[in-house]
């Protein structure tokens, strides 16, 4: 099982959460942002419904796979 984590960070003159290299929209104090990224963590683990997908990737090529609903990720924040 993968795992995510939702770091608490100073952006763009505020707080943001991240993941990866990528920032949540910036809030006005680090309580914001935690309780943002609280929420988001939490909605990324509930289960969903298979589904079949197509993305592309950054080569540009085409791919179809099958998003299994109950493959959820183990989401937590650091603060």
């Amino acid at each position: 099982m993968s795992e995510i984590t939702y770091h608490i960070v100073e952006h763009d003159g505020g707080y943001a959460y991240k993941v990866g290299d990528v920032f949540s929209e910036t809030f006005p104090s680090r309580a914001e942002a935690l309780q943002a990224a609280q929420a988001a963590a939490a909605e990324q683990q509930v289960p969903g419904s298979t589904e079949g997908i197509r993305y592309q990737d950054g080569k540009g090529g085409w791919h179809d796979e099958t998003a299994r609903g109950d493959d959820r990720p183990v989401a937590k924040v650091e603060d």
